[in-house]
């Protein structure tokens, strides 16, 4: 029981204190004023690549909840299924056609880097087409990114409605940790949203500098914090949201497996023990609840019932707190934390034979190298799905 106590305490430092995004209007120190330094233009680029579902949803929040005088850069990343047509009947979107993926670029840093050589100086705002915005919410993050400079990035919380999806839980925690996105000095920054100055970006060398990166964002937060910048990250809250695998199972297995062992290899030493000794914690007390359950089942011996009782209580309170700081996930997620724990090993082992052994990840229907020289290898451009990479 001391174990899983260490355990969770230890997961909790490393989780650390992610602020949330206050839309402006609501009084707090950490943004200037509505309107301020209005006359500085506003940039939104949005990387999308059949994303004939959820792109409208974006595009009618900004119609009416962008930053005042906002410009909004749609780039269609060779989409198959109108996502161009369905993004140019707004009339404040510029729609782009992305070139030929190059061969050492992966598909998003491409899409982004096409939008971003769009924007004049001002401010940059990268946004993925499963976001959603309260109103509000853009104000703030662009008055935040002002106020601190450098580069502010948001994890929007994750709408999980499907019992498929609650599985996402405990990678969505340990993306957190790993990312010390609720420290003072953020390691990298996330993708769905990300907001900086043009000139910052282009002096970091922009998504030009990270295109062979399978997890631009990390790398992307790297380089501003190697050139001297700040890095900044805020968590969504009820103000930006997402939802990430709606498409299920293999979805939500392929872009874990993607995202995990990449985005591990750059945490630092003492955060990657913090993050791992939590998750040792919750297999140790799932070890424990799983052998409560058999010898109930099977009249085996079983351990001491009020320490076993104890350990699965703390793990399971534990999970619940942090759950509901990243994502909608129910009660009953928490109280089967070992089921999640048991699906995020399997997807860290996966994950790990795919960049070490395979070198190679998936992200529908485009093979990704996770080392060298970047080929298309899969479906080519003409694949379905939104390469989040």
């Amino acid at each position: 029981m001391l174990f899983v106590v260490v355990a969770m305490v230890a997961g909790f430092v490393a989780f650390g204190n992610l602020r949330r995004v206050r839309p402006v209007g609501e009084p707090t120190p950490s943004t200037t004023a509505p309107g301020a330094a209005d006359d500085v233009p506003v940039t939104i680029v949005i990387p999308a690549r059949n994303e004939a579902a959820s792109l409208p949803n974006l595009l009618g929040d900004l119609a009416h909840r962008r930053p005042a005088g906002a410009r909004v850069v749609v780039v269609d990343d060779h989409s198959t299924d109108g996502t161009a047509e369905l993004a140019a009947r707004h009339d404040f979107v510029m729609v782009l056609r992305a070139p030929d993926l190059p061969r050492s670029w992966t598909g998003k840093t491409w899409a982004c880097h096409t939008g971003a050589a769009a924007a004049p100086n001002g401010t940059l705002l990268f946004l993925d087409a499963d976001v959603r915005v309260g109103p509000g919410a853009l104000d703030a993050v662009v008055a935040e990114q002002r106020r601190r400079g450098g580069v502010v990035s948001v994890q929007p919380f994750h709408d999980v409605p499907t019992a498929v999806e609650q599985l996402s839980g405990l990678c969505n925690v340990v993306t957190v940790m790993g990312a010390a996105a609720g420290s003072r000095r953020p390691n990298a920054v996330f993708g769905p949203v990300i907001c900086c100055d043009v000139a910052d970006y282009r002096r970091v060398g922009g998504h030009a500098a990270v295109r062979t990166e399978v997890v631009e964002d990390v790398a992307l937060g790297r380089r501003f914090r190697d050139a001297g910048l700040g890095v900044a990250v805020l968590g969504g809250g009820e103000a930006l949201r997402f939802r990430m695998y709606p498409d299920g199972w293999r979805q939500l297995v392929e872009g874990w497996s993607k995202n995990l062992a990449t985005g591990a290899a750059g945490t630092p030493l003492a955060r990657a023990l913090a993050s791992g000794l939590f998750v040792c914690g919750l297999v140790h007390a799932s070890l424990v609840a799983l052998q409560t359950a058999l010898a109930l089942a099977t009249g085996a011996p079983a351990p001491d019932g009020m320490a076993a009782a104890t350990t699965v209580a703390i793990a399971a309170a534990a999970t619940a707190v942090l759950l509901r700081r990243v994502g909608s996930f129910r009660w009953w997620a928490a109280a089967g934390f070992p089921v999640l724990t048991a699906f995020f090993v399997a997807v860290v082992v996966r994950s790990a034979w795919l960049t070490a052994v395979r070198r190679q990840v998936t992200w529908r229907g485009r093979g990704i190298p996770v080392h060298g020289d970047l080929a298309v290898v899969g479906a080519e451009a003409g694949a379905p799905g939104t390469d989040r990479s």
